[in-house]
């Protein structure tokens, strides 16, 4: 069948030119950023060969539909009809000649329906049921993301799809919490820009059903003719009907996490921030971001243009939907808050080091962004997501090696990178706990004297976690 699909000729002159852009941005490498024109000839790996067993898999794909959208697809009009960067694929005039950047017409996305197969269509298997989960005593896996030596890169690794949404205790309060910040703070929270529809639906349907596969005792997925798909809560004791609010609103309704929606913007090829659902960032916020190209994001972030925009930029470019990843990033906060606009009061305690008396250590927490990154497979959009997790500074003392590896990062990190993490206005109460943890992990035989302070090969936890971890829940 897939004969029928593809015109090979064409194939493989796109790829001639796919080629000669990648020897070009090569090339590029030594002035960092390239020219636009580098990244508006490449795009993203195709996964057209998944709309077949996906359509074998979703329900509601509508086979005839799919059969005659994909009979007319050649390769040659692939670049002429890309969609437009701000058009709503529901609307466009011309859907069996309009594509997305993965070479997906409108009509085949349609055809597959709501909800079909993305485990089928990205590559990206469904997570196992998690049966022994309880979230009552649930609690997020201790992510330690220190490195030591410290250099600034994209430090990424290979997602565990089993843990791409991952919940905790918290999660009623969180969502209340979540919902509260959006009704006082409206777009600093949660937006969109047009061209941003297919993605923001996209990542929402993904996440239900992760959710679904990976909770099933608390989560699952209803169709009928009458309401569409219902989405059905049993921590919340509600329902969701999918089709009746935006797609992140459903987001902010049921998964306690962060979503920033890239789109890939066919005039030059770089990706564009349109869509976010972002309740736990601190000096920053959709609104302060949203339109914005990748490097503009990241302009505040020290060495990132000299070390790491080219570097982004590529890998945005050529990211495959089957290799999702994961990274973390740490800071160190007074209390736990979770969303700080500029101008939040909370940003007084980053000016000044308060008196002990005042700040006692149990007030110290580790705050870890874990974040993922992933492309979808119709839109080819790009979706930044991470959770906000707090540790208090305290549990350190049992945890082999963080006490050596976070005093050795506070005392010779580089510098800008220490400023823009802001740890100063607590390391006075940090450093005297840590080197008394450094003690006493040695003394009594936890870490061994004169141990060599380097990244764990544990790393982003450490050793012994999984016990720990489990054993504090009750397993």
């Amino acid at each position: 069948m897939m004969h029928r699909l593809l015109a090979l000729d064409d194939r493989a002159s796109a790829e001639n030119r796919l080629q000669q852009a990648a020897i070009n941005t090569s090339t590029a490498a030594t002035s960092n950023v390239p020219p636009a024109a580098e990244y508006k000839d490449i795009f993203p790996p195709w996964q057209r060969d998944a709309l077949w067993t996906a359509l074998r898999s979703s329900p509601l794909a509508r086979k005839d539909e799919l059969h005659a959208a994909a009979d007319g697809f050649l390769d040659i009009l692939f670049r002429d009809g890309l969609i437009p960067f701000e058009a709503d694929y529901k609307t466009c005039a011309s859907p069996f000649s309009t594509y997305t950047p993965m070479g997906i017409s409108l009509s085949e996305v349609a055809a597959l329906g709501d909800f079909p197969d993305y485990a089928e269509l990205s590559g990206v298997p469904l997570p196992k049921p998690y049966t022994e989960f309880t979230i009552a005593s649930a609690l997020p896996r201790p992510y330690r993301p220190f490195r030591w030596a410290y250099h600034q890169t994209m430090s990424l690794t290979k997602l565990e799809n089993d843990w791409w949404l991952e919940l905790e205790n918290t999660y009623v309060e969180r969502i209340k919490e979540r919902k509260a910040l959006f009704a006082k703070h409206g777009k600093m929270v949660l937006d969109y820009l047009p061209g941003s529809e297919l993605g923001c639906k996209e990542v929402m349907e993904m996440a239900l059903q992760f959710l679904c596969a990976r909770y099933p005792q608390y989560f699952s997925l209803v169709y009928s003719e009458d309401r569409g798909h219902v989405f059905c809560n049993r921590l919340l004791q509600n329902e969701t009907v999918v089709r009746d609010m935006h797609p992140l609103h459903v987001l902010l309704e049921n998964v306690p996490e962060d979503f920033a929606v890239m789109i890939r913007n066919p005039d030059d090829g770089y990706y564009y921030f349109r869509a976010g659902l972002l309740c736990s960032s601190l000096g920053w916020n959709v609104a302060t971001k949203l339109g914005m190209q990748l490097k503009q994001i990241h302009n505040p972030i020290p060495d990132y243009k000299e070390k790491m925009e080219f570097s982004m930029d590529r890998y945005f470019a050529k990211l495959p939907t089957a290799r999702p990843i994961q990274r973390g990033s740490w800071g160190l906060e007074v209390d736990q808050p979770l969303f700080m606009p500029p101008g939040d009061p909370h940003e007084a305690y980053r000016e000044y080091q308060a008196p002990t008396s005042e700040l006692p250590l149990s007030r110290i927490h580790l705050r870890v962004d874990w974040q993922t990154l992933r492309r979808l497979p119709l839109s080819g959009a790009i979706i930044f997501n991470f959770k906000a997790l707090f540790t208090p500074v305290e549990e350190f003392r049992e945890e082999p090696h963080i006490p050596h590896l976070l005093t050795t990062l506070l005392h010779h990190g580089k510098p800008n990178i220490m400023q823009y993490k802001n740890t100063w206005h607590v390391e006075h109460v940090v450093l005297p706990f840590l080197e008394e943890a450094m003690r006493y992990q040695e003394e009594c035989g936890m870490v061994e004297k004169g141990w060599e302070v380097a990244t764990l090969d544990e790393t982003p936890f450490f050793s012994g976690w999984r016990e720990r971890w489990r054993e504090r829940q009750g397993f």
